[in-house]
């Protein structure tokens, strides 16, 4: 039953809102699979198939975890996957200069979760939604991933949405 959660932490990694001690389940012994928590956050989104048949266990996805998506829905495109379970996204915008009659560049970079439930590279648009703060500098996840179009540099390129 634990085996076929992914068990890559020190500390044993389990759902909150399923019950592994089941007698139910003990006297099965292999016959189903274990059963798994996963939701539908609502908003339109849809659950990704690997939230339901998946085996990996991440309180702070929101389909899986104990994390509630309100606020504000954005999008942007993914510069940086170096860290585990965390994105940085770019989001350009255009501010106008009174004096010149002109805009200008600007960009902010936003931490953001990503649930193992998603394949993301760098170049790819993700949608993201604000949720309660996740730690000191993330307050996001991500919902929806759209495959790179990006050619060349991501970094250097300027886009919106």
């Amino acid at each position: 039953m634990a085996e076929t959660l992914d068990q890559t932490e020190n500390a044993f990694q389990k759902q909150d809102a399923i019950f592994l001690g089941s007698k139910r389940l003990l006297a099965k012994k292999g016959a189903s699979k274990t059963p798994r928590y996963y939701k539908n956050i609502g908003l339109g989104f849809k659950t990704p198939k690997a939230a339901i048949e998946g085996s990996y266990v991440d309180k702070k996805c929101p389909f899986t975890g104990n994390v509630s998506i309100r606020g504000r829905i954005l999008k942007g495109v993914v510069i940086s996957t170096k860290m585990k379970r965390t994105l940085i996204i770019r989001r350009d915008y255009l501010r106008y200069v009174k004096k010149y009659r002109r805009f200008e560049k600007r960009h902010r970079n936003i931490a953001v979760h990503c649930s193992p439930a998603f394949e993301v590279k760098e170049g790819d648009v993700v949608t993201i939604g604000q949720c309660r703060p996740l730690s000191k500098t993330v307050r996001f996840n991500v919902l929806k991933v759209e495959p790179s179009q990006v050619i060349g540099n991501v970094r250097k390129q300027f886009r919106m949405f």
